[in-house]
């Protein structure tokens, strides 16, 4: 079950880069709406394989969650539950974005919207579409950030991770928060602290995924548990 929730996370991982990491950047260009435009006219088969991506990255997400639910629920059932909840959320968020996605790409092979708002207008609302995307995943690094709170907890107090695994995922979490609130509130010291504060969130994620797969999960006589 350890290595069937680590291929998971590695499918999270790739699907979501790939959508987030390559998709996402090649096209969204803020502020400008006629580049914007143009990138979705020349990349429409890779926008299509972008939704799917993270249709898929969000699916395994919660499949993800639901299988190292099984494995940890016994330390705490309602802190179990809550990683549920934050992954569900976090899932929900990344499918509506894809439908914003895709509409702006319906946007620009639809004559229906050049001909009534014009050129300048469609680029405009192709633009408007893939900003809310893209801040629709910012706000969802929120959940991002959070699972990996009670996943730590879980990992930390099961006895089946190391200790140190436990610590490194709180951290994560608790930098993807870091990152988030940075960058709404003073996006001009996001820009400065982005590139290294979201290492610890790499790593976390990283050492989780190689775990799983490489050593599975440690043994114990008998699975602490807890009614908070």
């Amino acid at each position: 079950m350890a290595r069937i929730a680590g291929a998971l996370y590695l499918l999270v991982g790739i699907f979501g880069g790939f959508a987030e990491g390559f998709v996402d950047p090649k096209i969204y260009a803020a502020g400008n709406a006629a580049a914007t435009a143009g990138n979705v006219v020349s990349n429409l088969i890779l926008i299509r394989m972008g939704v799917v991506s993270h249709l898929l990255d969000a699916t395994f997400f919660v499949f993800v969650a639901l299988t190292l639910h099984l494995l940890l629920h016994q330390v705490s059932e309602g802190i179990a539950r809550t990683m549920l909840v934050l992954v569900a959320l976090a899932a929900g968020i990344i499918c509506l974005n894809a439908v914003f996605q895709f509409e702006a790409l319906r946007v620009v092979t639809d004559g229906t919207y050049t001909a009534a708002f014009g050129i300048a207008g469609s680029n405009a609302l192709v633009l408007l579409l893939l900003d809310i995307q893209h801040y629709g995943t910012l706000a969802a690094q929120v959940f991002f950030g959070l699972w990996l709170i009670p996943l730590g907890y879980l990992a930390y107090k099961s006895g089946r991770f190391p200790k140190w695994l436990g610590r490194v995922l709180v951290l994560g979490g608790l930098c993807y928060l870091l990152d988030l609130f940075t960058a709404f509130l003073v996006p001009d010291i996001s820009r400065e602290i982005h590139s290294w504060v979201v290492i610890p969130s790499a790593i976390a994620e990283i050492s989780m995924v190689f775990y799983l797969l490489l050593v599975g999960v440690k043994p114990v006589q008998a699975a602490s548990s807890s009614k908070i």
